[in-house]
């Protein structure tokens, strides 16, 4: 008898061991397989959550309408201003002056900030700027990227103690589909044309040779959307 429940035992323990083995067999292949599946689509990078600091919207229609404003990943958001909940609805002038229809609060831009879909890193294009460069550099780069001297200059004010403090600094602009997939914005009437604006960084020590970013000039004609914010590499 006890001969006969000593197998039983053993039995069960074999079979315990199996099932555990199965079930990190299996986890396995379900990694594996959305591995290969990514690498299948060609995805280029890893989804994981980094922040997107200080993304901020202006409007600019050709004459005094009313505006909503959707971003498409509000879970994404940890913080914003108006308090976004499913979208914005503002009360857009051509000078860029908005009013929240929530509330009658009068406003210049629409502010969040969110993690991001997408893992930027450092790429064989884009440009190293000494950390005691970097003003110049920005005014430079905005302008070419289709910011107006106000819109260049409150990005300047936040970025430059951030970078500017750095011996070094790889600086790459994230691409129009790039910054589209990492958080789809949709505005309401459609503007004749949407600048974004997402500047990835990453300090360095020392300078690394990257192949110069070439940036196109973008149209700031009919009702103008602009955005830009920016995110550090890690």
């Amino acid at each position: 008898m006890e001969e006969k429940e000593k197998n039983i035992d053993n039995k069960k323990s074999t079979n315990n061991k199996e099932n555990k083995t199965g079930k990190v067999k299996l986890f396995i292949l379900i990694v594996f397989s959305v591995l290969s599946i990514s690498l299948f689509l060609g995805l280029e990078y890893i989804v994981i959550s980094n922040v997107r600091y200080k993304p901020i919207i202006y409007l600019y229609p050709t004459q005094e309408t009313e505006v909503t404003v959707s971003l498409g990943y509000k879970d994404k958001l940890t913080s914003s201003y108006p308090k976004y909940e499913d979208s914005w609805k503002v009360l857009a002038k051509p000078s860029g002056d908005l009013t929240y229809l929530k509330t009658n609060q009068k406003l210049y831009s629409l502010y969040y900030e969110s993690n991001g879909i997408l893992h930027f890193k450092v790429e064989k294009d884009g440009f190293c700027v000494k950390g005691e460069e970097v003003a110049k550099f920005l005014e430079e780069k905005l302008a070419k990227l289709g910011l107006t001297e106000r819109e260049s200059e409150e990005f300047i004010i936040y970025w430059l103690p951030k970078l500017e403090n750095n011996k070094y600094n790889y600086i790459r602009f994230a691409t129009s589909k790039e910054i589209d997939i990492d958080m789809p914005l949709n505005i309401n009437p459609k503007p004749d044309n949407t600048i974004r604006v997402l500047m990835t960084f990453k300090g360095l020590k020392k300078p690394i040779d990257v192949q110069e970013q070439s940036l196109t000039t973008p149209k700031r004609t009919g009702f103008v959307a602009v955005e830009w914010g920016g995110t550090e590499i890690k």
